[in-house]
């Protein structure tokens, strides 16, 4: 049985996070960390038995863990990820794992230096559409890939569309604004379908409209080995909800808008693909759970394990493609070499 806490009760904790670790039946979620009260009276509402701290070194201290989930907003993911790592802890990190290249590197190090793994979540993946789009991809179906777009359009920040909170996401908290919230998702799902290939350049424009303190649109272009091309518009503003995305390759076009994937061949032949709808919110719990039990694998496997290694290269290419598109927003947009 693995022990684990969860450090920072938000929303994403309390609606996805509790339910995904208990779906795994080797893990036992002992003590919740924030340093907000009503989240912790939250926690005790929600979880029997549970223990609560307002400290999180005094909850490495008090307790006997496995692992810690960081669930905190994203400019406290690396302190806490770091004071976890140090205490002997796995970790498991809310995207993005980190907003700078130093932090990324100290992670990686403590994480190696003490033998536990580090992963984030990189949950977009275990999406039933997008899961169906590699495996097409792994099967030939579309042929080598050389264009994909992911579109994400939204109203507001998550929770702010809906009125249940997500304030937080336009202030020093959020450690930028779409970018840092949906970016992340776009980069690691492009390496991904671009079959592990590191991105080569990235172009982008960042907006912030006169409401938002952080930038509420981002057009993106990432450039790929052998001219492979990926792009992505981010919003805020969108009058309407909507998350869609295409691809095409030598010998297909995929076409995704919501829970439809529709696959055309060279030929002009269409196929539909039935999928049960998934709910088109912000948590995601299923989602998680399948995050959770790729993380527990991986803890059981240790530093060798694959998964584990595939995620970090993700994350330091997710960090690397926001870095660069923030600087090249800065410079007018052109694209940026990566290093």
């Amino acid at each position: 049985m693995l022990r684990g806490a969860i450090s920072g009760f938000g929303e994403v904790a309390a609606h996805a996070h509790v339910a995904g670790w208990r779906t795994r039946p080797e893990v036992n979620i002992v003590a919740i960390h924030d340093p907000i009260s009503a989240r912790r009276h939250h926690a005790i509402r929600l979880i029997p038995n549970i223990r609560v701290y307002d400290d999180l070194e005094l909850m490495l201290d008090g307790e006997r863990l496995d692992f810690v989930d960081v669930a905190s907003p994203p400019a406290y993911h690396a302190a806490a990820a770091l004071t976890a790592l140090a205490a002997g802890a796995h970790v498991l990190v809310e995207k993005p794992l980190s907003l700078a290249a130093g932090e990324f590197e100290a992670l990686r190090a403590a994480a190696s230096s003490r033998g536990r793994v580090l992963m984030c979540v990189h949950n977009w993946k275990h999406a039933a559409v997008y899961r169906l789009a590699h495996d097409l991809i792994g099967a030939g179906r579309l042929g080598e890939i050389r264009y994909l777009a992911l579109d994400r359009l939204r109203t507001a920040p998550a929770g702010m569309e809906t009125g249940t909170g997500g304030g937080w996401r336009l202030g020093e908290a959020a450690g930028g604004g779409i970018l840092v919230d949906h970016g992340w998702h776009v980069f690691y799902l492009m390496r991904w379908l671009m079959g592990g290939l590191d991105p080569a350049a990235v172009g982008a424009f960042l907006g912030a409209s006169a409401a938002a303190p952080v930038e509420d649109v981002a057009d993106l272009r990432v450039i790929f080995p052998g001219d492979r091309i990926a792009a992505a518009h981010l919003s805020w503003r969108s009058p309407v909800r909507r998350t869609r995305a295409m691809l095409y390759g030598s010998e297909g076009a995929l076409e995704i808008d919501g829970d439809r994937v529709v696959l055309t061949g060279r030929c002009g032949s269409s196929e539909d693909f039935p999928l049960t709808p998934e709910a088109d919110d912000s948590y995601h719990p299923a989602w998680f759970a399948r995050m959770a039990a790729d993380f527990e694998r991986a803890v059981l496997e240790g530093l060798e394990s694959a998964v584990a290694a595939e995620n970090l290269a993700e994350a330091r290419a997710a960090l690397a493609l926001t870095l660069g598109a923030r600087e090249s927003s800065r410079q007018g947009g052109g694209q940026l070499k990566l290093a």
